[in-house]
C-alpha cells in the first residue's frame, strides 16, 4: 500500500512564485547598484592612483559575479520541474550558497594577505580621493543590505549573497575610520588592524554558510527533523504502531522531504487515509515537512528494522 501526499503549494503556488520574481527584481537592482560602486571605484583608482581603491575594486567586482549567481539561482528555481528532474531547480540555490560561501573564504583570506603586507609596510595613502569613493561604497552597500535584509533569515542562497556585501560594507566602513584616524593622528598600522578584524568576520560568516550548503548537498535531514526524532514522535500516535526505512533530506534550505513505511496499529479503527492525514498533519505542524512519500504496512515484520520483510504480504 503505497500512499504519496506531495503537497505542492509550498512551491507550485502564485504566491511563492511572485515572491521569486519580487527576489529577482531585488537582486536585478542590488546588481546595478554594485555595478556602478565597482565603476566609481575603478575610474577613481585609476585617476587618483590609490592602489587600495583598486583592490577595493576588484573586491566589489567579484560581488556583483556574487550577486550574478544568487540571481541565477533564484531564476533556476522558479522554473518548473521536468521528468528529469522531478524537483525542480532547488538544487541551484544551495549550489550557488556554496560557490558563494567558498569564494567568501578565500576573499577574507585574500585580506588577511592584504593586511599582513600593509602591518609590514604601511603606505602613504590618499586620504580625501580613498574617502569619497569609501563613502560612495558604503552607501550603495548599505541601499543593497536594506532591499535585501528580510529575505536571508530563511534562504541560504541570499545569506551568503548578503555576506559578500557586508564583506564589503565593513571593508568601505574600515576605509572611512581607518582614514579618519590616519587624519587625525597619524597611526598607520590602524588600516591593516581594522583590515584583520574584517577579515575574520566574513571568515565566520563563510564558513558557517558554505557548512550549511554542505550539510544540504549531503542529503543530511533538516537539523530541527533527524530520524530518529522524528520517529519517536510518529510512533507516540495511537494508530503507528512502528516507523522503519525512514529517509529524511533536505532540497534546499527551507524545504525538507521525507518517506517511511510506516506499520499501522491492528486494532485501530481510522481508514488508511485518514491515518495518513493524521499523520502528514503532525509532521507539518511539528517539523515542517510537507513532502511525504509514505507506506501503511498492516503486519509488524518478524525481522524488524530495515531488512526486507516478505512476512507483511502473507
Amino acid at each position: 500500500m503505497h500512499h504519496h501526499s506531495h503537497d505542492h503549494h509550498h512551491h507550485g503556488d502564485g504566491h511563492e512564485h511572485s515572491h521569486q520574481i519580487h527576489l529577482q527584481k531585488k537582486f536585478k537592482f542590488a546588481v546595478v547598484v554594485t555595478f556602478c560602486v565597482f565603476l566609481g571605484e575603478l575610474i577613481g583608482g585609476i585617476w587618483s592612483g590609490s592602489l587600495a581603491l583598486l583592490s577595493d575594486a576588484a573586491h566589489v567586482m567579484s560581488d556583483v559575479v556574487s550577486l550574478l549567481i544568487s540571481w541565477l539561482a533564484i531564476y533556476l528555481s522558479t522554473r518548473p520541474a521536468t521528468s528529469s528532474r522531478t524537483y525542480g531547480y532547488h538544487r541551484a540555490e544551495v549550489f550557488a550558497a556554496f560557490v558563494n560561501g567558498v569564494s567568501l573564504i578565500g576573499i577574507s583570506g585574500w585580506i588577511f594577505y592584504e593586511a599582513y603586507q600593509r602591518y609590514m609596510s604601511p603606505t602613504e595613502i590618499k586620504v580625501t580621493g580613498m574617502f569619497i569613493v569609501a563613502c560612495l561604497g558604503f552607501v550603495g552597500n548599505l541601499i543593497i543590505l536594506w532591499k535585501l535584509h528580510g529575505e536571508s533569515h530563511n534562504n541560504l542562497n541570499v545569506r551568503s549573497a548578503m555576506l559578500h556585501v557586508i564583506g564589503d560594507t565593513l571593508s568601505s566602513v574600515a576605509v572611512v575610520v581607518g582614514g579618519a584616524i590616519i587624519f587625525w593622528t597619524g597611526w598607520y598600522p590602524i588600516d591593516a588592524l581594522l583590515s584583520f578584524l574584517i577579515g575574520g568576520i566574513i571568515l565566520i560568516g563563510a564558513v558557517n554558510v558554505t557548512r550549511e550548503a554542505v550539510h544540504i548537498l549531503f542529503e543530511n535531514s533538516p537539523r530541527n527533523a533527524d530520524a530518529d526524532t522524528v520517529a519517536t514522535h510518529l510512533r507516540a500516535l495511537d494508530t503507528v504502531k512502528d516507523v522503519h526505512d525512514m529517509h529524511i533530506w533536505s532540497l534546499c534550505s527551507n524545504y525538507a522531504a521525507l518517506s517511511a513505511h510506516v506499520v499501522v496499529d491492528e486494532n485501530t479503527t481510522l481508514a488508511p487515509d485518514q491515518i495518513l492525514e493524521q499523520i502528514n498533519a503532525e509532521l507539518k505542524t511539528r517539523f515542517g515537512i510537507s513532502h511525504t512519500t509514505l507506506q501503511l504496512e498492516q503486519v509488524a515484520c518478524a525481522q524488524g528494522g530495515n531488512l526486507l520483510c516478505n512476512a507483511q504480504h502473507s
